[in-house]
C-alpha cells in the first residue's frame, strides 16, 4: 500500500465513520418520534 492508497482508505473510514454517526441521529430521531406518536395516541 502506497501513501496515496493509505489517504484514500483513511478518507472513506473517515467518511464511513460520519455516515454510521448520521444513521445513529437518524434512528434516535426515529425513536423520539415513535415514543411522541405513541403518548398522542394513546392521550
Amino acid at each position: 500500500m502506497n501513501v496515496s492508497d493509505a489517504k484514500k482508505l483513511k478518507a472513506l473510514e473517515d467518511e464511513n465513520n460520519r455516515l454510521k454517526l448520521m444513521l445513529v441521529d437518524a434512528m434516535l430521531d426515529n425513536v423520539a418520534f415513535m415514543d411522541l406518536a405513541t403518548k398522542i395516541i394513546d392521550a
